[in-house]
């Protein structure tokens, strides 16, 4: 008897351990981050918000850069609970996945809080195009057609000034990384480029480009700090996916709303922290006007 008792007891100890690994899987927070600079860069600008948030959730925060082809379908699959993407991927995830913006980037240029975003247009600074119409007949690339700064803002102010991407262009690319598209235009392989706001002075910044090396077209001279010829948009919100308890998906963003712009977090991301989230109507607008996915109609 005493043996069997002794089974029985083990084998209590065995499921309580198995349905506390099981919990434990099931309590992981997962969230993809939209890479655009590739996943080494990624896990090295955000692996410490993962760790600053599994220390304030309470709970194991696994962060994944992801590609937009791999990060919708994860969202919309419930395979990932948060996702840290840009704006348009945002409105075009709320209106088809329900998805909700908890919190939004504050980006930092030289310790300046900066909550929107543009795209750059550029070519090579001995190039003989200097303006907008220019570009007709020449070979452009963008990171990829479906990429909001490094894209559809471009796309856009091309489109408002009668220039069709899809037809107007010796030649029209997708560079798929940043710095991919900085390069090529800097060694001649295409003749203008785009790329988010900021990726120039970061790639300027880490010695691999100078900024004279280009010419920026449409350029708009105001008071933002980043070279950038399009209108300027709101920054990337951290998105939670439908099936996340609103009271998690609250508590995420405060958490991240709370941090601190000298915390490591912060430093490793290149950002001063986090805010609410803002009003992405001109992101629609965009999309709208560019016919694009859940705004064709």
């Amino acid at each position: 008897m005493g043996n069997s008792m002794r089974k029985i007891g083990m084998m209590c100890i065995a499921l309580l351990v198995s349905a506390m690994f099981v919990a434990t899987v099931q309590a992981e927070i997962k969230i993809g981050v939209m890479s655009l600079r590739g996943a080494p860069k990624a896990m090295e600008e955000w692996a410490a918000t993962g760790e600053y948030l599994a220390g304030k959730m309470g709970e194991p925060v696994t962060i994944m850069p992801l590609q937009f082809a791999t990060l919708e379908p994860m969202l919309k699959d419930g395979k990932i609970d948060f996702a840290l993407a840009n704006s348009a991927f945002f409105v075009e995830a709320e209106k088809l996945y329900g998805a909700k913006a908890v919190a939004m980037q504050i980006n930092s240029a030289g310790g300046r809080p900066v909550k929107e975003f543009g795209g750059v247009i550029f070519v090579r600074k001995d190039s003989p195009i200097n303006n907008l119409a220019d570009l007709k007949g020449k070979k452009f690339m963008v990171v990829k057609a479906i990429s909001f700064g490094g894209g559809q803002m471009a796309m856009r102010l091309l489109l408002q000034n009668g220039i069709d991407y899809r037809k107007d262009f010796a030649e029209f690319k997708e560079g798929i990384k940043h710095d991919n598209v900085i390069l090529a235009v800097k060694n001649g392989a295409m003749d203008a480029g785009t790329v988010r706001t900021d990726l120039l002075e970061a790639m300027a910044a880490e010695g691999k480009i100078s900024m004279s090396d280009f010419k920026i077209i449409n350029q708009i001279k105001d008071s933002f700090p980043f070279v950038h010829s399009t209108e300027l948009y709101p920054e990337w919100p951290m998105i939670a996916a439908k099936h996340v308890d609103a009271d998690k998906a609250k508590k995420l963003g405060e958490a991240l709303i709370a941090m601190k712009a000298d915390s490591d977090a912060a430093k490793k991301a290149g950002i001063l922290g986090w805010g609410p989230p803002a009003d992405f109507k001109s992101v629609r607008e965009c999309l709208k006007a560019l016919k694009h996915g859940a705004f064709a109609n």
